[in-house]
Protein backbone atom coordinates (compact mmCIF):
# COMPACT_ATOMS: atom_id res chain seq x y z
CA UNK A 1 0.00 0.00 0.00
CA UNK A 2 1.19 3.57 -0.98
CA UNK A 3 1.22 6.43 1.44
CA UNK A 4 2.60 9.42 1.91
CA UNK A 5 4.10 10.46 5.72
CA UNK A 6 5.10 13.30 7.53
CA UNK A 7 8.49 11.93 9.71
CA UNK A 8 9.74 14.29 12.26
CA UNK A 9 13.74 14.28 13.07
CA UNK A 10 13.51 14.63 16.70
CA UNK A 11 13.98 13.04 19.71
CA UNK A 12 11.44 10.09 19.03
CA UNK A 13 14.05 8.96 16.20
CA UNK A 14 15.96 5.97 17.22
CA UNK A 15 19.66 6.09 17.79
CA UNK A 16 21.69 4.74 15.68
CA UNK A 17 25.71 3.71 16.85
CA UNK A 18 27.75 4.60 14.09
CA UNK A 19 29.04 7.98 15.94
CA UNK A 20 32.68 7.08 17.08
CA UNK A 21 33.32 10.18 18.55
CA UNK A 22 32.01 13.80 19.29
CA UNK A 23 28.22 13.62 17.83
CA UNK A 24 24.41 11.53 17.54
CA UNK A 25 22.88 9.67 14.58
CA UNK A 26 19.41 9.31 13.94
CA UNK A 27 16.96 6.81 11.75
CA UNK A 28 14.71 9.01 9.99
CA UNK A 29 13.56 6.90 7.33
CA UNK A 30 14.29 2.94 8.07
CA UNK A 31 12.37 0.10 8.18
CA UNK A 32 10.87 0.72 11.35
CA UNK A 33 9.20 3.20 9.83
CA UNK A 34 7.70 0.90 6.89
CA UNK A 35 10.57 2.01 4.25
CA UNK A 36 11.79 -0.66 2.30
CA UNK A 37 13.95 0.42 -0.78
CA UNK A 38 15.62 3.82 1.22
CA UNK A 39 17.19 4.82 4.96
CA UNK A 40 17.53 8.42 5.67
CA UNK A 41 19.63 9.26 8.67
CA UNK A 42 20.75 12.60 10.69
CA UNK A 43 24.15 12.87 11.23
CA UNK A 44 25.03 15.89 13.59
CA UNK A 45 28.75 15.52 14.21
CA UNK A 46 30.83 18.06 16.54
CA UNK A 47 33.41 19.66 15.85
CA UNK A 48 36.03 16.61 15.06
CA UNK A 49 33.42 14.25 15.35
CA UNK A 50 33.82 10.99 13.12
CA UNK A 51 31.55 8.30 12.52
CA UNK A 52 32.82 4.66 12.95
CA UNK A 53 34.29 2.93 9.80
CA UNK A 54 31.11 1.74 7.91
CA UNK A 55 30.40 -0.44 4.94
CA UNK A 56 27.30 -1.53 3.71
CA UNK A 57 25.92 -4.33 1.35
CA UNK A 58 24.29 -1.52 -0.74
CA UNK A 59 25.27 2.15 -2.41
CA UNK A 60 25.19 4.72 0.26
CA UNK A 61 24.59 8.79 -0.13
CA UNK A 62 25.03 11.59 2.32
CA UNK A 63 24.22 15.37 1.41
CA UNK A 64 26.19 17.93 3.70
CA UNK A 65 23.58 20.80 5.10
CA UNK A 66 26.15 22.47 7.49
CA UNK A 67 29.39 22.35 8.36
CA UNK A 68 32.45 20.47 6.96
CA UNK A 69 33.57 17.29 6.39
CA UNK A 70 36.04 14.61 4.89
CA UNK A 71 35.08 11.28 3.86
CA UNK A 72 38.31 8.63 4.88
CA UNK A 73 38.65 5.43 2.54
CA UNK A 74 40.32 3.60 5.00
CA UNK A 75 40.77 0.52 2.02
CA UNK A 76 42.45 2.81 -0.43
CA UNK A 77 44.02 5.48 1.50
CA UNK A 78 42.27 8.05 0.33
CA UNK A 79 40.42 11.00 2.02
CA UNK A 80 37.98 13.53 0.27
CA UNK A 81 36.77 16.99 1.16
CA UNK A 82 33.21 17.66 1.02
CA UNK A 83 31.93 21.11 0.91
CA UNK A 84 28.19 22.67 1.89
CA UNK A 85 26.01 21.11 -0.91
CA UNK A 86 27.95 18.51 -1.93
CA UNK A 87 26.50 14.77 -2.24
CA UNK A 88 28.90 11.75 -1.00
CA UNK A 89 28.23 8.48 -2.91
CA UNK A 90 29.75 5.73 -1.89
CA UNK A 91 29.71 2.20 -3.60
CA UNK A 92 28.25 -1.40 -1.98
CA UNK A 93 31.15 -2.31 -0.54
CA UNK A 94 33.15 0.56 0.29
CA UNK A 95 34.80 0.88 3.56
CA UNK A 96 34.02 4.06 4.88
CA UNK A 97 34.55 7.03 7.44
CA UNK A 98 32.83 10.42 7.78
CA UNK A 99 34.88 12.89 10.07
CA UNK A 100 33.55 16.79 10.68
CA UNK A 101 35.64 19.46 10.00
CA UNK A 102 36.21 21.88 13.09
CA UNK A 103 33.22 23.39 12.37
CA UNK A 104 30.97 20.24 12.96
CA UNK A 105 28.78 18.80 10.56
CA UNK A 106 25.12 18.07 9.58
CA UNK A 107 24.52 15.33 7.21
CA UNK A 108 21.64 13.78 6.14
CA UNK A 109 21.42 10.03 4.30
CA UNK A 110 22.32 6.30 4.30
CA UNK A 111 22.30 3.28 2.48
CA UNK A 112 20.09 2.32 -0.51
CA UNK A 113 17.92 -0.12 0.67
CA UNK A 114 18.76 0.26 4.04
CA UNK A 115 21.31 -2.02 5.81
CA UNK A 116 19.27 -3.95 8.02
CA UNK A 117 22.75 -4.61 10.08
CA UNK A 118 22.65 -0.80 11.25
CA UNK A 119 18.97 -1.52 13.31
CA UNK A 120 19.51 -4.80 14.71
CA UNK A 121 19.91 -2.94 18.27
CA UNK A 122 16.07 -1.94 17.99
CA UNK A 123 14.88 -5.06 17.18
CA UNK A 124 12.67 -6.59 20.01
Amino acid sequence: MEAVRVLDSGEACPELPIVERGGRARAVVWPGVGAVHRSMHLLRLDGGGRTSVLKHPSDAVYHLCEGSATADDPDGGESFEIGVGAMLHIDAGTTYRIRAGDDGALLIGGPCPPDPALYGHLEG
